[in-house]
């Protein structure tokens, strides 16, 4: 009985698969929810000046903060995920007896490459600032660079079963270029999303509840238009002497609590810390 031959398989698909399955599980995903919710929160707060850092929130705060901003990352991640899948299936289906099909996903897998080199050199030369790259240019031109020359290198091995020595080498270099510049374009994604939920939260701010502050002594919020009343005298064991309206709470931690006037602008106004404590009094309304 005739010996069937064994099938071409990557060289280094085992330990792909080892490496993705002990990792992904585990460091990169705490890792890079723990990093994205940073960034993110980073970038909302200090659109109203405020360092995060004054926040004082924890860990857990940070990674529950990432999950409403990572639907397109994931989303886009995942689309593209089976697009390739679907597309290294289809190779894989042609098998030896249709070598037309097979010698043109050779050659497409030869263009793939080249476009991810030259994405590649792209992202490189907007790193280093010889042309105008935006915030996410450059580490999405590296990731996406990056991922189309191994995808490429995948389909011209499926097609050709040729491998070249060191490759397994190249690959964990390419890997870590991969894992580094995404983690570079999450970065830079958190902060413009952050970015931009401040701006809309500060054009919006009726979003937030509304607060009714009673304090012993004045408090200043610049030119903002935040309405201050003389409470009526009760004695000499009156606490509150003045009340303010026109208040929303912008975010509380611990017993901490940031307060920014209605009609706030990054130009007028400020946003003022108070504690959650006796030392004023509190009362929340809706709208």
């Amino acid at each position: 009985m005739e010996e069937q031959p064994t099938p071409t398989r990557p060289p280094w698909g085992a330990w792909l698969k080892a490496v993705a399955g002990f990792v992904a599980p585990t460091t990169l995903l705490t890792g890079l929810l723990l990093f994205f919710g940073f960034a993110y929160t980073d970038s909302l707060y200090e659109y109203f000046g405020i360092d995060p850092a004054t926040l004082g929130l924890s860990t857990q705060d940070y990674l529950l903060r990432s999950a409403g901003a990572l639907y397109m990352p994931v989303g886009v991640m995942l689309a593209a995920g089976l697009v390739g899948a679907l597309g290294f299936a289809w190779v894989s289906s042609l098998g030896d007896s249709r070598p037309g099909p097979v010698r043109r996903m050779g050659q497409v897998s030869v263009v793939l490459i080249a476009c991810g080199a030259a994405l590649f050199v792209l992202g490189m030369l907007g790193g280093f600032q010889v042309w105008l790259a935006g915030p996410l240019d450059t580490p999405l031109l590296l990731v996406g660079g990056l991922l189309l020359v191994v995808y490429g290198r995948a389909l011209h091995l499926k097609t050709t079963g040729h491998s070249f020595p060191g490759e397994l080498k190249a690959l964990a270099i390419v890997a870590a270029l991969i894992a580094l510049s995404s983690f570079w374009a999450v970065q830079a994604y958190a902060q413009t999303h952050g970015y931009d939920d401040g701006r809309y939260l500060a054009r919006h701010l009726r979003l937030r509840p509304a607060v009714v502050v009673d304090t012993p002594e004045r408090l200043y919020f610049g030119a903002a238009r935040v309405q201050e009343t003389s409470l009526p005298e009760a004695g000499p064991t009156q606490k509150y002497r003045y009340r303010y309206r026109g208040l929303r709470l912008l975010a509380q931690s611990g017993n901490r609590m940031f307060l920014i006037p209605d009609g706030w602008t990054r130009t007028r106004g400020a946003v003022i810390m108070i504690p959650a404590d006796g030392s004023v009094r509190v009362a929340f309304r809706p709208g």
